[in-house]
């Protein structure tokens, strides 16, 4: 079953209007319209997304915080010392 789709009235300076007519014009869409809401749904789906990354980022804080509070901690020294392993990186530096 196709979405329901809504009408809308956009305004736009005179700049980029010709703008949008020049994308149409080159050939990549059909219509003004298609133009604006490919540009809409590309906002819109790059917005989701970034949410959808600082949800994934604020439950790896909540689950390091857990961790913390539960005693699960690497030493700093350590937690370098075993990245610059990881990487085959001397630890030429000291102790960080």
């Amino acid at each position: 079953m196709p979405t329901p789709t809504g009408q809308m009235t956009v305004t736009l300076t005179r700049e980029l209007e010709q703008f949008v007519r020049d994308k149409v014009r080159e050939g990549a869409f059909a219509t003004t319209s298609e133009y604006i809401r490919d540009l809409v749904r590309s906002r819109y789906l790059a917005e989701k997304e970034r949410e959808a990354r600082l949800q994934a980022l604020d439950a790896a804080l909540a689950e390091g915080v857990a961790d913390a509070e539960a005693g699960r901690i690497v030493p700093v020294h350590e937690a370098f010392t075993r990245i610059r392993a990881e990487l085959g990186i001397d630890n030429e530096g000291g102790d960080t």
